[in-house]
């Protein structure tokens, strides 16, 4: 049998915890925004500005959506107190029991989505994002966990709604993935992304050694927003390198096996793109040229940079003394973010996606301020 004294606690400290942030995201200002907003769209004259109109039809969904998250957690939270109160009335009764058990862990997690939403107020949050892994210290152990980190992404994109399209992808010598860049579309996909930017470091035996050793292993994940595109990146065409080269990966499930691959090098900074997902040189040249542009331009804010003339670009040691997150496999299992020190010894959870704990986490101990 249940204890409905810790159940009837664990929902009132989720409704104290609730109170402010449903006030906050379905707000009476939001309301009357979004009843100004609409009364523009009824205006003969809003809809003869096609980029205005896009924007105020944009913002139309953010408020609405940021309002609907509010209004299913405020009625999960009112569910689960009527539940509790004809659970507490019918105690014999097992499925009433097992409904509130069930209702509790929606709201829960409902509670932390909303959460980490209300979290997402950077500039670029709500933008697409180019996730980009890289092998690092360890060799094929190296290649062989980014291939893994690259499934353990890919199903978190699956959780999360998320649209990825491989982009780039360079199989590994012997086994795995050298490198691999992911185009992530979904709402808020960079928000949620950030945080995982860094080096993350393998701690197992390794299933290529024969001697049954442990083995440290290192890759680089990389994240950057896709750029709006009222944004305009001046690039200037003798500071690129473009070359074409044969498309590489595991064919129709990654990437067309075509020699329309294109890599594009900005010779200031050094930083290379590629782009071998399309189906026409062409049309690889574009999307390089966007990925390109985003990265110039979130770096030159990171650096405060007026001109991208003036941009180094970041130079990432993927190795000892550098890593974000561990993930340990042996002799214990524990994966643990150096950054907020949150840590679970549900390995295995996390490989298959399970990440909105550490996002939660780096989210709520390193807000955007804008």
């Amino acid at each position: 049998m249940i204890d409905y004294g810790v159940i009837r606690n664990e929902l009132n400290d989720i409704k104290a915890e609730s109170a402010k942030l449903i006030k906050s995201l379905d707000s009476e200002q939001s309301r009357n925004e979004i009843e100004n907003l609409e009364h523009q769209t009824m205006q003969e004259a809003f809809w003869q500005d096609n980029e205005n109109s896009q924007k105020v039809l944009q913002r139309i969904k953010v408020l609405k959506d940021r309002s609907a998250k509010a209004v299913d957690l405020k009625t999960k939270l009112e569910d689960c107190f009527v539940l509790l109160e004809f659970s507490e009335e019918n105690p014999e009764d097992q499925e009433l029991e097992n409904e509130l058990v069930t209702a509790k862990e929606d709201l829960k997690n409902a509670y932390i989505q909303i959460r980490m939403y209300s979290l997402l107020n950077g500039t670029n949050d709500k933008n697409n994002a180019y996730l980009t892994l890289h092998s690092g210290a360890g060799g094929t152990e190296a290649c062989d966990w980014v291939e893994m980190l690259f499934r353990m992404y890919s199903r978190y994109f699956e959780s999360k709604g998320f649209k990825a399209t491989v982009t780039d992808y360079l199989d590994g010598d012997g086994a795995g993935i050298k490198s691999v860049t992911v185009y992530v579309e979904g709402e808020y996909a960079y928000g949620y992304l950030r945080g995982e930017s860094g080096v993350h470091r393998l701690v197992r035996i390794s299933p290529f050694d024969s001697a049954g050793r442990r083995h440290t292993s290192f890759a680089s994940c990389e994240v950057i927003p896709e750029i709006s595109q009222d944004i305009e990146v001046k690039i200037k065409t003798e500071d690129l390198r473009i070359d074409t080269f044969r498309s590489s990966g595991k064919g129709g499930q990654h990437v067309n096996k075509t020699d329309s691959a294109i890599r594009i090098t900005h010779l200031p900074t050094n930083i290379v793109v590629a782009c071998q997902s399309e189906r026409s040189q062409h049309q690889n040249k574009e999307s390089a040229m966007r990925m390109l542009m985003s990265k110039l331009e979130e770096i030159k804010e990171r650096e405060h940079k007026e001109k991208i003339e003036d941009l180094k670009g970041e130079q990432m040691d993927i190795g000892w003394g550098s890593q974000i997150r561990s993930y340990v496999f042996c002799p214990y299992t524990m994966v643990k973010d150096h950054r907020t020190n949150y840590e679970t010894g549900d390995v295995q959870s996390v490989m298959d996606g399970n990440l909105d704990a550490f996002v939660n986490e780096y989210l709520t101990q390193n807000p955007t301020i804008d």
